[in-house]
């Protein structure tokens, strides 16, 4: 675990992430992050949008109940 401090940019109260974590979630400056709520009022930083997430997740559920006719419309 890591303790960071917040720190006053512009207007704005932001936290600056070591490059040690940035490289373990391979992000970069410019790129999209989203936070969400866990678990026991957690909150969780992820560079995955949890509702595109949940959209493949559904898509796959249908390729998967449907595959039969996929595979015959693949002829």
């Amino acid at each position: 675990m890591s303790a960071l401090k917040l720190t006053q940019i512009g207007n704005s109260v932001g936290v600056i992430l070591p490059k040690e974590v940035l490289a373990r979630m391979k992000l970069g400056k410019g790129d999209t992050v989203y936070l969400t709520e866990a678990v026991n009022d957690g909150i969780t930083l992820t560079p995955y949008d949890p509702e595109l997430e949940k959209q493949i997740k559904l898509g796959r559920e249908f390729m998967h109940d449907y595959r039969d006719t996929f595979h015959q419309l693949a002829k």
